[in-house]
């Protein structure tokens, strides 16, 4: 299996922006990983490729609502 840790082979989207808001993904067998850019050191979540499937589409379609912050919190 390959290691989602490694340094080579993360990417991030073409439309980010320099505001350090984003996060990282990195593909590797049935498996993705996910890290933010700001503290790439400070672990990865690691999904299998179905769940980051389902929750990319989510986000496409809007189907996860528009939260702030505070209310993800509660």
């Amino acid at each position: 299996m390959t290691r989602l840790v490694e340094h080579a082979g993360w990417r991030k989207s073409r439309r980010s922006q320099n505001t350090s808001n984003c996060v990282e993904i990195r593909h590797a067998a049935e498996q993705v990983g996910i890290r933010d850019t700001k503290n790439r050191a400070g672990g990865v979540l690691i999904v299998d490729c179905a769940a980051f499937g389902f929750f990319l589409n989510a986000i496409k379609s809007n189907s996860l609502g528009d939260r702030s912050s505070a209310e993800l919190a509660d």
